[in-house]
């Protein structure tokens, strides 16, 4: 099985290569791959040493599996020429997610939707997979018809810039911005761009990518997407109306045996998600579950993740994984 990560260098890429060997990833062998400037330069993996490839060099390796967190301009360009020499991409960018010819794949929900014939395969936005994660198995019970998230997003969303820019300000150091105003005690309800229905590419993703994961666009989502001074970890306030009654029992038990979810709710010990305890987890963590009290059949819940790990790295793995089990690759 041979492996390309694509984008081995950035934040995400790094992940992907932790999380590859924590799960004894079947590599038979490694590509490490980057842009010009990173090429020649050394990384380790699994107590090995690897040097950076160029993506030219490794479309000429043909890999069996190419898994790219490089940015939506390089996967337009470059996924389809792994493709073309019959590597099955998984790629981390917006670039494909909405295209109609291509599956947008949260593994535990709808991996049973790919086939051999998958060569560019979409890992949804991290904000989106997991609030999926927690609604799928509420939808296919209670049928859900409107879902309102207002997101509390960390700066490791955004990359290192934004990291550093965090830990400037903590230090009191002037450097340079990747937000347009301070991060350090603030909020900015402003994630990615601004489109011209007044809202982010960010809150766009969140409406429209939970209907094609779920193959349903009889429910509507509508979403607010907020950056925090968090390191890391992105947490949801969510509200979500069903076309049927539940029972609130009901609701966390079906919840805790969803596989990849942990339901942490008990007000009276103070327990609730929270990032800093989602911290390199790979599970989706759920609580302040709740009965809204002022519209039938409807739900309140706090969703907590790793935007680096499940939200990104962990379910890009997850679907090789799937590729390699069902051998579609």
């Amino acid at each position: 099985m041979k492996v390309a990560v694509v984008g081995a260098t950035g934040m995400v890429g790094e992940v992907m290569l932790k999380v590859l060997a924590e799960r004894k990833f079947p590599i038979t062998e490694l590509l490490l791959v980057a842009s010009e400037r990173s090429v020649g330069k050394k990384l380790s993996y699994d107590g090995k040493e690897y040097t950076i490839i160029g993506l030219a060099d490794a479309v000429a390796q043909k890999p069996n599996i190419a898994i790219f967190s490089a940015g939506g301009d390089t996967s337009l360009e470059w996924a389809p020429k792994f493709a073309e020499v019959g590597t099955t991409v998984v790629d981390n960018s917006s670039a494909w997610r909405m295209d109609a010819t291509k599956k947008l794949v949260v593994p535990e929900i709808n991996a049973n939707v790919l086939t051999k014939e998958d060569k560019i395969i979409a890992n949804p936005n991290c904000s989106t997979i997991q609030l999926v994660m927690a609604l799928a198995p509420l939808h296919r019970k209670y049928k859900m018809k409107r879902v309102l998230v207002s997101t509390y997003q960390s700066v490791s969303g955004t990359g290192v810039k934004a990291v550093q820019q965090l830990e400037n300000e903590i230090a009191g150091v002037e450097g340079e911005m990747a937000y347009p105003y301070p991060i350090g005690r603030n909020a900015l309800p402003h994630c990615d761009v601004f489109l011209e229905n007044g809202y982010t590419k960010e809150e766009m993703k969140l409406a429209r990518e939970p209907q094609k994961i779920l193959d349903d666009r009889t429910f509507s989502v509508s979403a607010t997407a907020v950056r925090i001074p968090t390191a890391g970890g992105h947490s949801e306030s969510v509200n979500v109306e069903f076309e049927n009654d539940f029972d609130l029992q009901d609701v966390r038990q079906l919840l805790s045996e969803t596989p990849g979810v942990e339901v942490q709710d008990n007000p009276q010990t103070n327990t609730y998600p929270m990032p800093i305890y989602a911290h390199d987890k790979d599970e989706v963590f759920v609580g302040r579950i709740r009965r809204d009290e002022t519209q039938r059949n409807t739900l309140n819940m706090w969703i907590v993740a790793d935007n680096l790990r499940k939200g990104a790295a962990t379910n890009a793995v997850q679907i090789a994984e799937y590729l390699v089990a069902n051998e579609l690759v």
